[in-house]
């Protein structure tokens, strides 16, 4: 094989294995669901994290949860058994609306990047994700709104 032929089939191999990253990516989409606002408190199932069988007990990273009378929806991220983290997936720097991708939340109008702790992990954003405090009532997550 001639050098340039060696140099353009390796660089085509490059290419498809960060195309392929990018799609099995995709491929773990985040799960959606609407919530039940109680008065200040967004209400989310323990059960919406489950994944797999009750013999093999998996559990979703995270999940969003949405509610018509929220402007932006909340990114509810699963730590351990009893520790969630939530976040407004309002970006700082703009006010656009983010996207999450396995631990990390992304701007995409300006690529500003946060941790699931809503740290700012890339800019142009400076200042962190709001918070909110959650709490594990029975089987369910409550989210303070207030």
């Amino acid at each position: 094989m001639e050098r340039k032929d060696f140099i353009k089939t390796c660089s085509y191999s490059c290419l498809g294995l960060m195309g392929a990253a990018f799609f099995l990516e995709g491929c773990a989409a985040p799960k959606y669901l609407h919530a039940e606002l109680d008065k200040e408190f967004l209400l989310v199932p323990l059960s919406e994290f489950e994944l797999g069988s009750k013999d093999e007990k998996k559990f979703r990273k995270y999940l969003v949860a949405y509610n018509s009378q929220l402007k932006y929806p909340v990114s509810i991220f699963r730590i351990s058994d009893m520790e969630y983290r939530a976040l407004l997936m309002k970006c700082t720097h703009k006010g656009t609306e983010l996207q999450v991708y396995g631990d990390r939340l992304q701007c995409p109008a300006h690529g500003s990047e946060f941790t699931q702790n809503g740290e700012v992990q890339n800019g142009p954003a400076e200042a962190p994700l709001r918070t909110f405090p959650v709490h594990v009532d029975s089987n369910i997550l409550k989210i303070d709104m207030g």
